[in-house]
């Protein structure tokens, strides 16, 4: 359980805001689930998002304990993110969110999107999510294997 010293209220939808409420911190998740794991990989996101608020955000993720990480054996510098099961569990809110932009947004969606909304187009929402997360799962154990 993720403990929670300072909070607003006992609302669950405001204590769960506390820690990824802001503008970033879904689309470091996000981010994750396409297999983007390294500093730089989240800087290169179409969002470009400031070095000085990614490190925030990240130290902010492995605080709440919604991501870890692990040295890159070929450059110990560099640190490779990927999701804890409480982070796994926030995909079936990302899929969510991404079909009520669909259906209530008049924007131009990127190809990462469309393609996305094409793969998952004819598949149930528990269907997708399960895809999706096993996918994730599948290649977070192939990284894991790097150590």
């Amino acid at each position: 359980m993720i403990e929670i010293t300072q909070n607003r209220s006992g609302c669950p939808i405001s204590s769960s805001l506390e820690i990824i409420g802001d503008k970033w911190s879904l689309l470091i998740i996000r981010d994750l689930f396409l297999q983007r794991t390294t500093f730089s990989e989240f800087m290169n996101s179409p969002e470009k998002i400031s070095s000085n608020i990614l490190t925030n955000r990240l130290n902010k993720l492995l605080s709440f304990n919604l991501i870890e990480f692990y040295r890159d054996s070929k450059d110990k510098k560099v640190k490779k993110y990927f999701l804890t099961s409480a982070g796994i569990d926030l995909y079936p809110l990302i899929y969510d969110l991404s079909i009520w932009s669909k259906k209530h947004l008049d924007i131009e969606y990127n190809n990462i999107a469309l393609d996305w909304y094409k793969e998952n187009f004819n598949k149930t929402p528990s269907q997708t999510i399960f895809d999706d997360v096993i996918t994730y799962e599948s290649f977070k154990e192939l990284a894991l294997k790097h150590i």
